[in-house]
């Protein structure tokens, strides 16, 4: 999942990149299928990225169970001029994807050997 946050200024950008920081421990604790994330931030354009990585589709929907994320969405809303996000979901290994050559589909969340 990847999720934009535009702000006017520079405070608010910090203080949208200091949400960001504390939700991650609370996600980590209560979200089921949370693999890790990313955030970019853009100071130049204030400008923050969070790429996060989830097991699976139906693992986002755990993010509703994490109060502070709740709460922390009402925040960003009064914080950002903006806020973009979207769900990309695996489609298959690179070669196939790329070449479309013959490749056997094996996502890169799981290990290589069964």
């Amino acid at each position: 999942m990847v999720t934009r946050f535009e702000c006017d200024s520079l405070l608010k950008l910090a203080a949208v990149r200091i949400l960001h920081i504390r939700l991650k421990f609370d996600v980590r604790r209560h979200a089921k299928g949370f693999l890790g994330v990313k955030v970019l931030t853009d100071w130049r354009r204030r400008t923050l990225l969070s790429i996060s990585l989830w097991q699976d589709l139906d693992s986002i929907y755990s993010m509703g169970q994490v109060p502070r994320h709740v709460s922390a969405v009402r925040v960003a809303g009064t914080l950002t001029t903006g806020t973009a996000c979207g769900v990309f979901c695996f489609v298959g290994d690179w070669r196939q994807v790329m070449f479309r050559g013959e490749a056997v589909n094996h996502s890169p969340f799981y290990p290589l050997q069964s």
